[in-house]
Order: structure tokens, then C-alpha cells, then sequence
């Protein structure tokens, strides 16, 4: 026999609480990087009841969900009158996305989302899907969100219906509830992605990250996060683009790669995270990668380890893309504690906890890729050699101090 409407509702508000409020714990040991955490963030099944459902027995009788939502992914992050907020990206089960802000006290668990979603404002030129938000506070007082704009191609075919054309759209607020929309990012490039506006001002104008590419899926002949500026914000308008970390052969990065969140800045110059894009068998893998940028030339890399900071484990590796990783938020706290806010597979949205301290000695003492297998190898060797002389150096000390006695 099924349960009545009332006993229905009790147990979805009871699983729905209990989800919310579960406590995040770290995994333990880990890498001395990171830590991640034992359960996701934010899931579908984080969507609020009031989003999915018709809670009026009348109207549904059978307490059937109305609005599905597919996943919770890709979000902003910023701290936010005290709380760790995130503009979530949020997937609707008919594939259009859309913006929400879920908040927490302690920037690890018991996030939940605010009760409406983002309205966002369009542009002359409907967007049909929207996704994948910066948030950026801004030297001139605004929060800007950054984002990918989707629109079909009005070249295609009628019978491809999958053609696209992707631009990044600005919004801004000062309260994270109501946002102005601004007009779409204008660059000599085919088509944008992963498009991030730098905290303050460079030599008077706004600055951009870019990431130029010739199709909607493909970086093509260009590719790698790009470096611009405009003189206006309400008109934005990157005339010339400076690749300063392009996609490189058998690296982590070969088929393309984009600036993750706004970088944060350092006494040693500008931390950046970057996802980089290679093909596999599989299909595309994605992973997270660190460099360092000068502080006053913001197109020179002084530090880039090699390889990935972050890839998929465990069940981060299945989802609706499966094998992928994607940041664009994390939070800086002034005591130097930093929250990443990382996405897996394009299903679900969890949190790694670092420092700066621990980000700056990783990206300025692991080794750059030497681009080659000989190269690799090299380095492993260098570095048993160096702990083999360390080993010599504690049993002579030890030997010298046994002697003392």
C-alpha cells in the first residue's frame, strides 16, 4: 500500500534535512597538499522540495516530482557576510542550466541553497542555456559573474541541431540576489569559454582571462588561456588577446585548457588554477592544474609544476561526463585557509581544503614538466638521490652524537 500524501511529504523533508546536515569529514592522510572530504557539497538531491515538487495535495495528489533536476556542478564561490557562498551551477532534468546561491558556515557541509534561483537578466539575443559562473570582487565595489552564454548557430543546418556558439556573458550585483546584466564579452575570437575578469585594475582597465577557441567544442588551431583588457565594463571589448599558458603536446593541457576561478593574490605573485583537457580512449579527461604569475606582469608564468594538482578518484570519475574535474570557485580566508570548490564528472559539486602556504611551496618546489619521458624519469632519480644524502647526512649526525655520549 503506498504511503499518504502526509506521510510522503514527512519522509522526502526528513531524508531531504538529513542529507543537508550529514557532517563533511576529511579523508584521511591525503597527498600534504589537500584534503578532500568524505561526501560531495552539493547534489541534485541538495535542490530544495519546494523546486521539484507541488506540495498541494489537490494539484498532486500523488506527490509526484514536477521539475527534475539532473545535477549541481560547477559553481562561484566567494565569502560572503561571513558565510562561504556559491553560485551553483544547476541542471535542470530537460538539460537548460541555471544559477543558485547555496551558503554554509563553515564552508564544508550544511550548504543550502537560498529559496529562488537566479532570474538572470537576458540580453537582446535570448541565451539559451547559461553555465559555469566566475564571481569576481571587484576593485570598482561590483561582484561580477562571468559566464558561458550558449545560443544555437544561426549557420547550421536545420538538421544539426547540435551546433553552437558559446560567448561569455557578464552580470553584476552587490548582493548576490538581484543582477544587472551587461552586455556580452566582445573579443576577435570564434567563439569563448572559461572567460574570468581579474580582481582590480590593470594600468586603468578591466582585465579579462580568455580562452579563444575556433568551435564550440574544439580550441582548434589557437587555444590556452588567453590575457586582455578593456577600457569598459558595460561595453566589454578585448581587442588583443596574449596566450600566457597555451595547450602543449602529451601534457595534461594537449587538447586545450582554461582558467579555472579569479586568480588569488600572493606576497610571490598571482596563484592561478587552470583545468587542462587531454584525449584519451575514453574520450576527454579533465584535470586541475596550479601556476604562479608575476605580480606585476600578469602574463609571465614564473612557477608551473608539472602535471595535475587535482584529477578524478573514486566515484568523482562517473557522472554524466565521466572522468572529469572542473573549478571555477574557491575561497580565500585572511588567516590563509583556502576552500576549493571543484566539480566532478558534471554531476556533483565537492570541496578540497588547503592553504596558502601549503599552494605556494607546491608550486615553487615540484619540478616542471621536462616534455619528455627521459625527462620524467630524471627527475624521480634526482630526487632519490637527494634523500638518499639526506639519509647520509642524519646517520653521520646520528654516529657523531652517539659519540658524545
Amino acid at each position: 500500500m503506498k504511503p499518504s500524501f502526509e506521510n510522503r511529504l514527512l519522509a522526502l523533508h526528513t531524508a531531504h534535512e538529513a542529507l543537508i546536515t550529514r557532517p563533511n569529514l576529511p579523508l584521511e592522510l591525503g597527498n600534504g597538499v589537500y584534503d578532500r572530504y568524505r561526501h560531495p557539497v552539493l547534489t541534485a538531491a541538495h535542490a530544495p522540495l519546494t523546486w521539484r515538487y507541488d506540495l498541494h495535495p489537490t494539484t498532486n495528489p500523488f506527490l509526484m516530482e514536477r521539475l527534475g533536476i539532473n545535477a549541481v556542478l560547477n559553481a562561484g564561490a566567494i565569502k560572503w557576510q561571513g558565510r562561504y557562498a556559491v553560485v551553483a551551477r544547476v541542471e535542470g532534468a530537460d538539460r537548460k542550466s541555471f544559477f543558485a546561491v547555496a551558503d554554509s558556515a563553515n564552508g564544508v557541509d550544511n550548504f543550502r541553497f537560498w529559496e529562488y534561483p537566479i532570474v538572470l537578466p537576458e540580453t537582446d539575443i535570448p541565451d539559451t542555456n547559461v553555465y559555469d559562473m566566475r564571481l569576481t570582487q571587484h576593485a570598482d565595489g561590483w561582484i561580477y559573474g562571468t559566464f558561458c552564454t550558449e545560443r544555437r548557430d544561426p549557420a547550421a543546418p536545420a538538421a544539426d541541431q547540435a551546433a553552437a556558439v558559446a560567448r561569455c556573458g557578464i552580470a553584476r550585483t552587490r548582493d548576490l540576489v538581484t543582477w544587472e546584466r551587461l552586455a556580452d564579452l566582445k573579443t576577435r575570437s570564434a567563439q569563448q569559454r572559461n572567460v574570468v575578469l581579474h580582481p582590480e585594475f590593470v594600468d586603468g582597465q578591466y582585465a579579462f582571462y580568455t580562452r579563444p577557441q575556433d568551435g564550440f567544442i574544439e580550441a582548434g588551431a589557437g587555444g590556452g588561456i588567453g590575457f586582455g583588457l578593456s577600457a569598459s565594463i558595460e561595453q566589454a571589448e578585448v581587442r588583443e588577446e596574449t596566450l600566457l599558458d597555451r595547450k602543449q603536446y602529451h601534457t595534461v593541457c594537449e587538447a586545450k585548457n582554461g582558467q579555472g576561478p579569479p586568480p588569488l593574490k600572493t606576497p610571490l605573485g598571482w596563484l592561478h588554477l587552470a583545468h587542462g583537457v587531454r584525449n584519451t580512449a575514453a574520450g576527454l579527461r579533465y584535470v586541475l592544474y596550479l601556476f604562479l604569475t608575476d605580480l606585476h606582469d600578469l602574463t609571465r608564468i614564473t612557477h608551473k609544476p608539472s602535471g595535475y594538482f587535482l584529477a578524478p578518484e573514486g566515484e568523482e570519475r562517473i557522472g554524466d561526463v565521466s572522468n572529469v574535474l572542473f573549478c571555477n570557485g574557491w575561497i580565500a580566508d585572511e588567516d590563509g585557509r583556502v576552500f576549493i570548490y571543484y566539480a566532478s564528472s558534471d554531476t556533483r559539486l565537492h570541496v578540497a581544503t588547503t592553504t596558502i602556504a601549503q599552494l605556494l611551496d607546491y608550486v615553487q618546489h615540484t619540478p616542471a614538466d621536462g616534455l619528455s619521458s627521459h625527462a620524467t624519469a630524471q627527475a624521480i632519480v634526482d630526487l632519490i638521490d637527494h634523500n638518499k644524502a639526506l639519509e647520509a647526512v642524519a646517520s653521520a649526525l646520528s654516529v657523531s652524537a652517539h659519540g658524545l655520549e
